[in-house]
């Protein structure tokens, strides 16, 4: 197994935005329950790359949380890393 990296966790949660973005093109990307979505997608991408496959509502919680935590402050540019660092810290147990 290849533990996934802070940085290719970040470029997977651009990834999953861009392919829910396509998704809900008639909606221009509204959709809310996207962190539906978004767990979904991630599992699927997650198989053999963590200790252990998160569970979807494990991964849910997980961007809800972000959701919370960053959308409201000036994390805008750099929203993938904090994500990821989120996930690795508060889900996977590392840093």
């Amino acid at each position: 197994m290849t533990a996934i990296t802070r940085e290719e966790l970040a470029d997977l949660l651009v990834e999953t935005g861009h392919h829910h973005h396509q998704a809900y093109e008639t909606s221009d990307g509204v959709d809310p329950e996207w962190a539906l979505w978004y767990a979904g997608y991630l599992q699927s991408q997650l198989f053999g790359r963590t200790p252990a496959l998160p569970s979807r509502s494990s991964l849910v919680h997980l961007l809800v949380q972000g959701d919370k935590e960053f959308v409201p402050t000036d994390v805008a540019p750099e929203w993938p890393l904090a994500y990821a660092d989120l996930m690795l810290t508060e889900f996977l147990g590392s840093d």
